[in-house]
Order: C-alpha cells, then sequence, then structure tokens
C-alpha cells in the first residue's frame, strides 16, 4: 500500500491597504501596506527521497522548474544548510496565477516551512524569512504567517490583529505588470506616511488602484461589480479585486451574483496562516 504524506496549505493573502511614501536612489519604492491571510490555499505534498534530486510532480505550465517558486526555495534549503537528500513536491493549485494573492511566493514559503520540518534542519522562523526575501519580496510574510503591517521595500514587519470579515474576490482576466505600474509616471510616490491607528480608523486607500484602472478596463469593470456590494478594493497591484462584509450571508449574496461573470471565491479573512497549524500537528 502507498504511503499517505500529508498536505500543507499555501494561504492567498490581500493587501488591505497600499500606500507608496518614497522611493529609494536605486529605484525600489517605499511602502506602507497591511498584509492579512484569506482562507483560500494552495495544497502541497512532499515525499522526501534519499537521492539528491528535487523534483516537481506537478510543474507549472509554461513555468521552467529552473523559475518556479517551489523548486527554487528546496533548491535554496538544501545549499544553505548543506542538506544531502532530496524531495519530490507535488501543488494542488487553487489560487490564480497573477492576481496579487502571492500564490507563487505563498507555496516557496510552504516549501521552506515544510522542509525545515521534514528535513529536520532546525533553522528559526526569522532565518527562513531571510532566505524567503532572496526568493521574492512577498515570501517573508508568509514565512511570519500572521497579519502585519509592513513598511520599507516591504521587508519590515509588525504583527496586528485585523478584523476576520468574510471576502469575495473577482480574479478580472488579465495580468496586470507590476513593473509597469511602479514605473507609471502617473503613479503617486509621495503619499503621506500614517500609523496603524490610522488604518484601523478607516485609511486603507491603495495608490497603484488609479494607475490599475487607467490601464487595464476589465480591473476597473470588476471593481465597479464589486462596489455595488461592499466597497471594492485593490489587493496589491492586482489584477485581484475584493470586498469585505460583516455577514457570511452578505458575502455569499454577493458572490452568487457575480460568479457567473467572474472567476470568483467566498473567503473569510484570517489573522493566524494555516501553515503553522499543520506544522504543529505534524
Amino acid at each position: 500500500m502507498s504511503e499517505v504524506y500529508k498536505r500543507w496549505p499555501a494561504p492567498a493573502k490581500l493587501n488591505l491597504m497600499l500606500r507608496i511614501v518614497g522611493q529609494r536612489e536605486d529605484g525600489y519604492h517605499l511602502l506602507q501596506t497591511v498584509f492579512q491571510f484569506i482562507d483560500l490555499c494552495d495544497w502541497l505534498v512532499f515525499r522526501p527521497v534519499n537521492e539528491s534530486a528535487i523534483s516537481l510532480r506537478t510543474p507549472l505550465p509554461g513555468v521552467p522548474k529552473g523559475d518556479d517558486l517551489t523548486f527554487r526555495a528546496a533548491q535554496l534549503l538544501k545549499e544553505e544548510t548543506g542538506y544531502e537528500g532530496g524531495v519530490v513536491i507535488e501543488i494542488e493549485k487553487h489560487l490564480p496565477m497573477g492576481g496579487g494573492l502571492g500564490g507563487g511566493s505563498s507555496d516557496a514559503a510552504t516549501t521552506l516551512v515544510a522542509l525545515n520540518d521534514l528535513w529536520q534542519l532546525g533553522l528559526s522562523r526569522e532565518r527562513l524569512m531571510q532566505l524567503g526575501l532572496r526568493l521574492g519580496a512577498d515570501v517573508p510574510i508568509f514565512v511570519l504567517g500572521h497579519s502585519a503591517w509592513a513598511e520599507g521595500v516591504g521587508e519590515v514587519f509588525q504583527e496586528i490583529e485585523v478584523s476576520e470579515k468574510w471576502v469575495v474576490v473577482l480574479k478580472p482576466d488579465c495580468h496586470v505588470d507590476t513593473k509597469e505600474i511602479f514605473s507609471s509616471k502617473d503613479l503617486t510616490r509621495d503619499s503621506k506616511s500614517i500609523k496603524i491607528a490610522d488604518f484601523i480608523a478607516g485609511q486603507h486607500q491603495n495608490d497603484c488602484l488609479g494607475v490599475v484602472r487607467k490601464l487595464y478596463p476589465s480591473v476597473d469593470r470588476a471593481l465597479r461589480e464589486l462596489s455595488v456590494f461592499s466597497e471594492a478594493r485593490l489587493t496589491g497591484t492586482g489584477a485581484c479585486v475584493f470586498a469585505q462584509f460583516d455577514t457570511e450571508l452578505a458575502a455569499k449574496k454577493a458572490y452568487l451574483s457575480l460568479s457567473g461573470k467572474w472567476q470568483s471565491y467566498l473567503c473569510k479573512g484570517i489573522n493566524r496562516s494555516p501553515l503553522y497549524s499543520s506544522l504543529n500537528d505534524a
């Protein structure tokens, strides 16, 4: 009988606000943002093997193995620790690619956390976050595993508690080019810095919103149609848009109304990543 392996979650994230408060000399933008997870997840299975090879049982269509963040995370962990074994990785994808929900980054973070456990490497969460930053700017928040206020270029975190509301997410049929948005002459780059208390009080603008709406009509249309039910917002640079609801009933009403026209998800906001519940159950 074949061995049954545990499934590890890789949750999506939302940017509940995004302010651009400056720009460094190297071109990187200085941000203020708030991350919260939702209970929409990819699922990963890791099958340790004695040989040193890392292989993907379910490679992403059109993504070379060397560019796959999951593969790169496992390879980086091996290189940094000198671990001699290998692993076969299987991914059950549910998060839309290119939507601003952090799917690839979350998969990479789950790979770091799970293999650190399965390979008994003993690296601290802080060390895994440092490794994650070498893979991508969003990877550390998924390793941190808690809703957070983030600053700098998005790598300085302070854990916060955010209302865990019901969420409807729409994925327009387009991929937003993040570099295009951040290089736009119309992008606001000098927003005033705010405090966490200001965000809690209701300041949750996204400085990328105007540029994205102008360049991507399908995102603009999704925002307008979702706003009929609740305030519609952009996560990161998109393309996904979302709205929060106080009750499941209200969220479900919006979801059922829009799901026939849009790729839609009915979710719940969560402050603690299910990845660490899974780790504690190991």
